[in-house]
Formats: C-alpha cells, structure tokens, sequence
C-alpha cells in the first residue's frame, strides 16, 4: 500500500478558516467529496453542508489528519488510480468554493498545487503519524519547537494534543467524533501501536527527523 504525506496552506500564508464552522466544513469534505461520483456544486454554499447519506465510492483512505489555521496535513493511500490526485483537486476546489461565498472573495485560496511526500522507509513510517497529529503543539506555549527540542511539560503536551479538536489523534483515542473521515485505515485499525509511538516521542522525545517527513 502506498502512504503519501500531503499538505497544503493559504496563499500568502493567510488564514484558511476563521470559525469552528468553517473546521466544520473542512471536516465535512473530507468526507464528502472522498468520493469518484461527482458532487454538485450546488451543495457547497455555506449555507448547506450537503448530501450526508449513501454509500461512497472512496477515491483515497485518510489515515491521519491535523487542520490548522493556515494550512492542513494528510495521509492518504489511493483507492483508486490517481485517486490522491483526485481527491485533492476536489477538496482544494470545493473548500474554496465555501470560503469563497461565504467571505465574499474570489481568486485562489490555497498557494498552489498540494505538496506530497511519499512514505518510503520504516524511518519515516516510525514518524509520520505522530508527526501529523503534533502538529496543534504550535500553539502551547513551551512546545513550539517540538519538531526539534524537547517540550518544556511532555504531560501537558500530550493533553493538549489530545483534546485539540481538529486532528484525528483524538479519534485514535477513542473518541467517534468525525471517525468516518478514516474509513478503511489500517492504520487506525491498529491505533493501539500508533498512540503507543506518540506518546513515547512525548515522553522520550527521540530526535525527529523533519527533513523526511516535514513538507513545510
């Protein structure tokens, strides 16, 4: 199976969402438009969320996820040929669509095409998934350099990461809120050994290897 690490950001670094709606709605597509049937623009103003009920043909599985204020991260396989592709392509054009309407602007939301890096070695596999679900630490003071120094309080870290509502790591915690977005993951499958990774990089804090697995 192949694993691609993928992320993109606001152009010129802006905001990518402002309120937990738009989360909301990011959130949403994720699942909604992981899907090689077409969904009807119609859908995608802000004032609906769109189609919620029948079977989905997937185009990827999501593994993992993290949303942040100016960009996302992902890791997904394809179901389907060039299913990754695919499926950013519509979540970038579908999310900015919202945004758009719903902020009254026009032009590009995203900086450009969507940044991958495929998972090639047991190194980077090791790494990736606590990698994406770290990510909230930016914003607990004492943590911000957890891609290369040692959290100041690893206890008060992993809450924090833990109750961030905007990533899949709380779902690997056994929470069901937007579950369905890693439908199929074998990796979630066997979330035990996967928070059993993360919380040994918080506590032991193991040097992290960001030029394998970071895109930013």
């Amino acid at each position: 199976m192949e694993y691609w690490h993928v992320l993109n950001r606001g152009v010129d670094k802006r905001s990518i969402v402002t309120t937990d709606r738009d989360r909301m709605r990011f959130v949403h597509n994720l699942i909604e438009l992981n899907d090689t049937d077409r969904v009807e623009n119609a859908h995608y103003t802000h004032t609906k969320l769109g189609r919620t009920e029948g079977a989905r043909n997937r185009l990827v599985t999501v593994h993992a996820w993290c949303l942040m204020g100016n960009h996302y991260h992902l890791l997904l396989s394809p179901v389907v040929d060039g299913g990754v592709s695919r499926f950013l392509q519509k979540l970038n054009i579908g999310y900015t669509m919202y945004f758009n309407k719903k902020y009254n602007r026009t032009g590009a939301l995203f900086q450009g095409k969507t940044k991958r890096v495929r998972i090639e070695n047991d190194r980077q596999f090791l790494y990736i998934l606590p990698y994406i679900h770290l990510n909230p630490l930016d914003f607990l003071k004492g943590s911000e350099q957890w891609r290369s120094q040692c959290v100041l309080d690893a206890e008060k870290a992993l809450k924090w990461v833990t109750d961030y509502r905007w990533s899949s790591y709380r779902n690997y915690t056994g929470v069901d809120e937007f579950v369905s977005v890693l439908e199929g993951s074998d990796l979630f499958s066997d979330r035990e050994t996967h928070m059993h990774e993360l919380r040994r990089y918080i506590m032991q804090q193991p040097e992290m290897h960001e030029q394998s697995l970071s895109l930013e």
